[in-house]
């Protein structure tokens, strides 16, 4: 008899079958003592439209809003019905006795493996394997003790409540706005909030008037203290005229203090996308792709984690993590001191420990990995080996400086023992070091020589355009201050959604990237704009949408009834269609159809709609889709501004295009053609001169 084993991805499946043994192929699994192992290929089934409930569905109308399926139907996705069908076929063998659900260990894993499992329906018992790590040895020890099924019931009732709610905000409010403005509106019960936050922070810049202010500076022998800031000139001047007048200042308070920084805490996966698009410039989605693949290949843990320490039982364990990651950094281990209570806190872990790096970093693949995922990989050894450390170790000093009646200010610094930012430099000898601003040794109520005395003038300044960086930040604390202070997963999304969230907004035209390859910001379209205008509050609130998943977290627990989520859901959207109002001037901010030029081929003009830029002329088959499958394989979007730039120039120069193979990026022109009927056609050109 054999145990079907089921994962996510081709990939994991092969990782098991490798471990347990079931090494004979098959079509779409592998076999062997006792075990069959397949794979889902990601969602094999899905929430059925609405025009499955009936064909009144089947127009966007009002009148047939709100849609409350009852029950929810399933579908099984074009793309991979073959799979499915092998699944259900695996089930249905006799000499199959029992399943192992062997999906990604989270919400969405089990809702994956739970909706198969349904579809096929399949009675058969079934175990969970429940593992962050896809080493071999992580991978025995989970096969030793799998769990049962019924524990991680409340989990799938979480999943499903979270598929759900999704569906029916998303498709009754989508259906509601784009019926009342005439145009394709899409919103989403995390996607809208998250539009909200990144157009509030525009029309906060956009509405910032810099104000002027003024800080005499006093000048010594070898260092300069400021006094505070100043709104009239007149005052600065004043004061500025009485300290040269008096030519001296007395020192009247002199403090000094030992300070001990901590290391940073370990990476959880927000905080690995912050940081690799703060210095790598990596998109979230980007980050989280490398990471998996890192994962796949044995070399890190479970990314899609929101904790970041490990649990207790890994403290032995970390000096052979540690030197491992020691050796890819060509650092020399005895540098390292292993502090494990620094990262060890059981009562921190949720379902997952934080993101590190596994012994397989030993046999030394860092080389042979693509560029994306090498970079990624750094970072996760370097926060690792940095985590572990001694404190770093300073001497403070401040000094308060009486002169004209008025207190300046002067703060030195001097590193007492580098601890972790020792380790850090080391890591990455290109890092700026901190530089050390050392005071000279003064005593309480003595003179000083006045050198010189100058006003510096400054202005200040607005709030900065949200970055992947900070946007994800601002996404992870929405809401927070209206939940408990015992709640564990706060903001909007969760680690694992938050990267699709953004390429969303993205992809359908709510924000674009602007700026250079290490900075890109992430700003508002007129779209996006519009969108949030007309929005309700109960739609772009943060606060709330943080509020549902922390109801979701509760459903988990055990603690909160799926259909009382569900009802509490439905009742909100039942009242939004049947009192939302048109906001006044609307027909303003929804323009349509903007012209982007003229139609290379007839001549017509170039309008845009919600997927793309088409030619008005209808005998014409011009487009250029905003989804656009040949940007797409080079790691570019067809934005408005490219899309001009094509039907004006019939040429775009782009940077830092990625090639799928390698990895690497390139910079090259795009030239546009267009077949006989009008369709366009794409030929590279590289800055070498190279075509393609």
């Amino acid at each position: 008899m054999s145990k079907l084993v089921l994962a996510e991805k081709p990939s994991v499946a092969q990782a098991l079958s490798k471990v347990l043994g079931a090494t004979r192929r098959g079509d779409g699994y592998l076999e062997g003592n006792g075990y069959v192992v397949s794979w889902c290929v990601g969602h094999l089934v899905e929430l059925a439209p609405p025009e499955a409930y009936g064909d009144q569905y089947k127009k966007w109308r009002k009148e047939n809003l709100p849609i409350f399926p009852e029950p929810f139907q399933y579908r099984i996705s074009a793309a991979t019905k073959k799979q499915f069908e092998i699944l259900k076929k695996l089930m249905a063998r006799k000499d199959v006795e029992s399943l192992v659900c062997a999906t990604d260990a989270g919400r969405e894993g089990e809702l994956i493996f739970r909706l198969v499992y349904h579809q096929c329906r399949c009675r058969k018992p079934f175990e969970r394997l429940w593992i962050s790590s896809m080493e071999d040895s992580a991978i025995r020890e989970g096969f030793k003790s799998l769990r049962p099924s019924k524990e991680y019931d409340a989990l799938y009732e979480a999943a499903l409540c979270r598929e759900r709610a999704d569906w029916i905000v998303g498709i009754n409010a989508t259906r509601l706005f784009s019926c009342m403005y005439g145009t394709t509106l899409n919103t989403g019960r995390v996607m809208s909030p998250t539009l909200a936050m990144a157009v509030e922070r525009e029309a906060v810049i956009a509405a910032f008037q810099p104000e002027t202010f003024y800080q005499v500076q006093l000048h010594f022998d070898g260092f300069t203290v400021s006094g505070e800031r100043m709104e009239n000139r007149e005052a600065a001047d004043s004061l500025a005229k009485i300290c040269r007048k008096e030519g001296s200042a007395r020192v009247t308070k002199i403090t000094q203090a030992e300070k001990s920084e901590r290391p940073p805490a370990l990476y959880d996966l927000t905080s690995l996308q912050r940081e690799a698009n703060r210095i790598l410039g990596y998109t979230a989605q980007q980050t989280l792709d490398y990471t998996q693949a890192l994962y796949e290949k044995k070399l890190v843990t479970y990314p899609r984690t929101d904790s970041r320490y490990l649990t207790e039982d890994m403290a032995e364990m970390l000096p052979e993590l540690v030197a491992a990651a020691a050796d890819a950094c060509f650092l020399d281990v005895g540098a390292v001191l292993v502090n494990a209570g620094q990262v060890v806190n059981n009562r921190k872990v949720t379902d997952h420990h934080a993101i590190i790096s596994t012994k397989e970093l030993q046999k030394g693949t860092l080389s042979e990995l693509p560029k994306g995922e090498a970079e990624v990989l750094r970072l996760i050894v370097q926060r690792l080996l940095t985590a572990v450390s001694e404190p770093c170790k300073t001497a403070e000093t401040t000094a308060e400086i009486l002169c004209g009646n008025a207190v300046f200010k002067a703060k030195g610094k001097t590193v007492l023992s580098a601890g972790w930012k020792g380790i850090e430099e080391k890591c990455s000898p290109k890092k700026k070091k901190e530089k050390e601003n050392v005071l000279p040794s003064m005593k309480d109520n003595s003179t000083l020589p006045l050198l010189s005395v100058e006003i510096k003038e400054g202005k200040t300044v607005p709030p900065k355009h949200f970055t992947e960086d900070t946007l994800l930040q601002s996404m992870e604390t929405a809401g927070a201050n209206e939940m408990p202070d015992e709640a564990e997963r706060k903001g909007l999304g969760t680690p694992a959604t938050r990267a699709g969230i953004i390429e969303k907004l993205i992809q359908k035209g709510f924000l674009e990237r602007q700026g250079d390859k290490k900075t890109r910001y992430l700003i508002p379209t007129q779209k996006g704009i519009s969108l949030v205008k007309i929005l309700p509050e109960q739609i772009r609130s943060p606060a709330m949408t943080a509020n549902w998943e922390e109801k979701l977290l509760l459903v988990e627990c055990g603690d909160y009834q799926a259909e009382d989520f569900m009802k509490e859901i439905c009742e909100m959207i039942r009242e939004l269609v049947d009192t939302y109002e048109v906001v006044k001037g609307a027909d303003v901010l929804m323009q349509k159809n903007e012209v982007i030029g003229t139609c290379p081929h007839c001549g017509a003009e170039v309008v845009g709609r919600s997927k793309g830029w088409f030619c008005s002329n209808r005998e014409c088959r011009f487009v250029l889709w905003a989804d656009n499958a040949y940007f797409n394989k080079i790691g570019k979007r067809m934005t408005k501004q490219t899309a001009e730039k094509l039907v004006r120039d019939r040429r775009v120069k782009l940077k830092d295009c990625m090639s799928q193979k390698t990895g690497k990026t390139y910079n090259a022109s795009v030239f546009l053609e267009t077949e006989n009927d009008g369709r366009p056609h794409f030929k590279m050109e590289f800055e070498n001169g190279g075509q393609k």
